[in-house]
């Protein structure tokens, strides 16, 4: 082997050794699931929990509460459930894996009827959806995500829920809802008012929906995190006033 060769191959060894040296160590990863309502906020606490916990990554997976737990149920890397509502939490808790002494609400949302923003519809009671020029209505599936059993809740209570239904058009999640009515895919939709914020240019808010269920989103460490330390201290700042004035920014009340 020629000695140039040689030099060449000692120095990009050096220089792959140096790299490897000098590279920054693996952060501690906390695995956050969490409602898809919560996106945004949380995409803020886990940035702002990050900078005051050096090395430690936050990896948010967003969804339908009801299909996070289930994931989690099933095995699924997770650290910190936050659902939308009880019932999903309650599910968590029968199926053992999440830490019910852990359990706190931390935030507060409500249900509103959205339309797009060129939307010439007049709604200003849940009534009007019954109209013969409201076709389609974005929903959420009660079996599966906690926004539909609001909206269902709300509905019933209005003598109103086979009307809707028969123009229903079902959403997989709150943010799949959002997204029909902001496209003009549908009439009208079922939302969390904290969602619709988020695309006040798209949809405006027709009416807030009274519902006897207050719609309380709970937090608890689930059973198989490895991280229970960190994971607690998470919590902690999502109750902390810093944690909640961030809540608050995207329109989320105390619970």
């Amino acid at each position: 082997m020629p000695k140039s060769f040689s030099r060449l191959v000692i120095a990009a060894a050096s220089t792959i050794l140096f790299a490897l040296g000098a590279a920054p160590a693996h952060a501690t990863d906390l695995v956050v699931s969490a409602a898809s309502s919560l996106t945004n906020a949380f995409k803020d606490l886990g940035s702002a929990f990050e900078q005051q916990h050096p090395g430690v990554k936050v990896i948010n997976n967003f969804g339908a509460s009801d299909i996070l737990m289930q994931q989690i149920v099933r095995g699924a890397p997770a650290d910190v459930f936050a659902s939308a509502d009880q019932t999903a939490m309650d599910k968590a808790v029968a199926e053992k894996a999440v830490q019910p002494a852990t359990r706190k609400n931390f935030a507060a949302n409500q249900i509103v009827l959205i339309v797009p923003h060129d939307s010439t519809l007049q709604l200003t009671k849940l009534n009007d959806l019954t109209q013969a020029n409201v076709k389609r209505i974005a929903y959420g599936n009660p079996a599966s995500v906690p926004f539909g059993r609001y909206t269902k809740t709300a509905l019933e209570q209005a003598g109103l829920w086979e009307a809707v239904t028969a123009k229903g058009v079902l959403a997989q999640n709150v943010r799949q809802s959002l997204d029909y009515v902001a496209r003009g895919e549908v009439d009208a939709g079922f939302v969390f008012a904290t969602d619709a914020a988020v695309m006040q240019d798209k949809v405006n808010v027709a009416i807030r929906i009274p519902s006897n269920t207050p719609a309380t989103y709970p937090i608890a460490l689930t059973a198989s995190t490895s991280q229970g330390e960190l994971a607690s201290k998470y919590l902690d700042y999502v109750q902390s006033p810093a944690g909640q004035a961030t809540l608050a920014r995207y329109g989320f009340l105390k619970p």
